[in-house]
């Protein structure tokens, strides 16, 4: 017999109360006169970040702000909302990919962009573990389209949105990410006169679309389990507000060549958020919601790093940067063009094993690309594979 499930379909929660810590709030007068006047470009307009961002991007009175995303239904809402909100800004809302040299091309020919917000990406990182191509493809690839574009067309600041994942990278999502930021470091030393680079790290944002916390929130109304990979599993947790704080605040308060991060204090158990959650909907863990326990997953790591690179404390308190070094990697555009190969061939190996090429530090955890870590001495790969 069957033990009948039961839901509890009221049940809501803010991401706020479950931070375990107090929200942070910064001060954003500088941001706003950054911004005021300016041409924006945000890219991954219509996700969790990058729609909160144009918001309050559109709250700073910008000249105009382009959104560009490939989710047809997610920009559509984002722009009829933000257009009924925010009617004297000039909001052009274009269907594209940043992996589409030309497309790309024609916005930035379009208009006199002087502020690039690059949110566009994917994301998931055991998914990723399983697309490499599509990781590489989006992740590296795009962010150089836009990256050149920023150069060619004389783009005052461009701020990358990247993540904790990209600190001693455990995964493809995460390595694609560390590549990106690397690429935009190689940049900012060819052309440091130009276009001004900002890098701004990420732990996870809490409610963001296909995050844990909507997941287990869905468990709750069900009746339960709900799954949790491991009941050590620590992450860096902020909300997509704070999220945006930072990027706002990077543009402002940066004048490139510098990766910035929130201190976001200790991180947070996964299990103890499941609990919290439970708790909130008036539940008891273990008793009316169980927790299961599944293992941790293709490229996951137990426990994010944060503060990677020496990352030292801002005069604010409440950030944490650190400058790009003073050589960036020279051999980059080669290793863009062994990229490219890679993806050519199809072989996912060999795709990975041109990020492990480049990142020694990039050692994969629960993958199967474990094996390629074997192969490697000195950081470089054996010529037989």
């Amino acid at each position: 017999m069957q033990t009948p499930r039961h839901t509890y379909p009221h049940f809501t929660f803010r991401p706020e109360d479950l931070l375990g810590r107090e929200p942070i709030i910064l001060d954003l007068q500088n941001s706003i006169q950054e911004i005021h006047g300016r041409n924006i470009l945000i890219t991954g307009a219509a996700g969790t970040v990058g729609g909160e961002l144009a918001a309050q991007v559109c709250a700073c009175t910008p000249a105009s702000i382009v959104l560009v995303d490939q989710s047809e239904t997610a920009l559509y809402e984002l722009d009829l909302q933000l257009k009924q909100q925010f009617p004297q800004t000039d909001i052009y809302s274009h269907i594209g990919s940043i992996t589409d040299p030309l497309r790309m091309a024609d916005l930035f020919s379009r208009t006199n962009i002087h502020i690039v917000f690059h949110a566009a990406a994917y994301k998931h990182v055991p998914f990723m573990e399983r697309h490499p191509y599509e990781a590489i493809k989006t992740n590296i690839l795009g962010t150089e389209i836009l990256a050149d574009l920023a150069v060619s067309y004389r783009v005052g600041k461009f701020i990358f949105i990247s993540t904790d994942k990209a600190i001693r990278p455990a995964s493809v999502m995460g390595a694609t990410k560390r590549f990106a930021e690397l690429y935009l470091q190689y940049l900012s030393s060819e052309y440091p006169s130009q276009t001004r680079f900002i890098i701004t790290r990420f732990g996870n944002v809490l409610g963001s679309n296909g995050s844990f916390l909507i997941r287990f929130a869905r468990q709750i109304r069900e009746g339960g389990p709900i799954t949790v990979t491991h009941p050590k599993t620590e992450r860096y947790m902020m909300t997509a507000n704070e999220a945006c704080q930072l990027v706002l605040v990077a543009a402002a308060a940066s004048d490139g060549g510098e990766i910035l991060s929130f201190d976001m204090g200790k991180p947070v158990r996964i299990v103890e958020i499941a609990r919290k959650m439970i708790r909130l909907a008036g539940l008891e863990a273990g008793t009316a919601i169980r927790i299961q326990f599944t293992g941790l997953r293709p490229g996951e790591k137990l426990i994010e790093e944060l503060y990677g690179d020496g990352m030292q404390p801002t005069s604010s308190g409440l950030l944490k940067s650190c400058r790009f070094p003073a050589s960036a990697e020279q051999c980059m555009r080669y290793a863009m063009s062994s990229l490219q190969k890679a993806l050519d061939s199809g072989d996912s190996g060999q795709m990975v094993a041109v990020l492990k090429s480049l990142i020694p530090e990039y050692i994969s955890a629960n993958s199967p690309f474990e094996r390629l870590d074997a192969m490697r001495t000195g950081g470089h790969f054996l010529s037989k594979r």
